[in-house]
């Protein structure tokens, strides 16, 4: 089995990569890892050290000489060059999992999040069409848009709602391209979904992520913040926040990936309460002075404090879509079939998860 992985260095890629070998180390001949190079380190150094990163499984510690054998890394300057270092007599699994997570609703950056997401989207499956055995394709549970109601895995065949942020329309406009290119050139797709991802549930160490995004960005900005100045925060109370572990949505991709699924939305069975969510992350990060409203607040309508419209003017734009979003919920029955969610208390477990950030201060691992 041979198998080409972007975003390898990305919370979910290196959780990927560690599972694959963790499950399927026999079956893998060679594993080929796009990676970019950032800053002064380069891209072998940046994987190296992934894989000896004190949260790697102890599979990996253990076995570290033979999974490096089984791995070519490449510099992400040849992304597009695959003839360099593909064998033209073989086949790839090539699964996807680089993305640009940008939740920016201006305008002026519709352009580059489309530019990163879906024309380099469009440009890497042209560029490996002669290889591809498989294309697995990473995008996320929210490219259907503030739909509502229950929501299926199938995105392709129904009408979504509308998109929240230029990032979930550039990944379903990905979605469509890849699912029209595949059945002119026969080639098979996957198509997997998480939804935002949480701290291990299943793997040690427990509540461990390499990046704090999303709700984590929203505990920060509190928990930062000298200001005790009251801030109301909008949000409807009754939408959901749909967490999913790393570890689980990886477990899922690695044992769907050679399978005949064609689409998956890897989420929750359930959504955390959104009033009960931002409550527990702000009495974890210890904020008190903050009371939560379907009043939606504006700059028209004057802003209560200073903490208060530096909110709704940062973080506040990207999020307030998401707090404010529609009551939905997933099908999840392909996916407890496949393998079940794992079972835990939704509330402690955000809690959970936000206190280990704090305590590394939230900050990404530097791979």
């Amino acid at each position: 089995m041979n198998i080409i992985l972007t975003g390898a260095t990305g919370t979910l890629g290196s959780k990927v990569l560690h599972t694959l070998f963790e499950t399927k180390y026999s079956q893998i001949n060679t594993v080929y890892l796009l990676v970019r190079k950032k800053g002064l380190t380069a891209p072998l150094e940046r994987v190296i050290n992934m894989l000896k990163s004190e949260y790697a499984p102890q599979f990996i510690k253990d076995n570290l000489d033979a999974i490096t054998s089984k791995i070519k890394v490449i510099n992400a300057d040849n992304i597009l060059e695959p003839k360099s270092f593909l064998e033209t007599n073989k086949q790839y699994y090539f699964i996807h999992s680089a993305g640009y997570v940008n939740l920016s609703v201006d305008p002026a950056n519709k352009d580059e999040i489309f530019e990163e997401n879906f024309n380099f989207t469009k440009s890497i499956y042209n560029a490996y069409l002669p290889y591809l055995k498989k294309f697995i394709y990473i995008s996320t549970a929210f490219s259907i848009g503030d739909l509502g109601g229950i929501i299926g895995d199938d995105y392709i065949e129904i009408e979504g709602g509308t998109y929240r942020n230029f990032y979930e329309a550039s990944k379903h406009a990905s979605e469509k391209f890849l699912t029209q290119k595949s059945k002119e050139n026969n080639i098979p797709l996957q198509i997997l979904r998480p939804s935002v991802l949480g701290g291990n549930a299943i793997d040690n160490p427990s509540f461990f992520i390499s990046k704090y995004m999303v709700f984590y960005l929203f505990a920060k900005f509190f928990y930062n913040t000298p200001s005790k100045e009251h801030i109301r925060i909008t949000a409807n109370a009754d939408s959901g926040l749909n967490i999913i572990p790393t570890d689980y949505a990886a477990k899922v991709i690695v044992k769907v990936f050679d399978t005949d699924v064609q689409q998956l939305n890897i989420v929750h069975n359930k959504a955390t309460n959104i009033t009960k969510g931002i409550s527990k992350i702000l009495d974890t990060v210890d904020f008190t002075s903050y009371n939560i409203t379907q009043d939606i607040i504006t700059k028209a309508a004057g802003f209560e404090s200073k903490l208060e419209q530096f909110y709704y003017e940062t973080i506040g734009v990207h999020l307030n879509p998401y707090l404010t979003s529609k009551p939905y919920e997933w099908d999840t029955s392909l996916l407890e079939s496949i393998l079940p969610i794992p079972k835990y208390d939704l509330e402690q477990y955000l809690g959970n998860t936000v206190e280990f950030a704090k305590l590394k201060n939230f900050r990404n691992q530097k791979w």
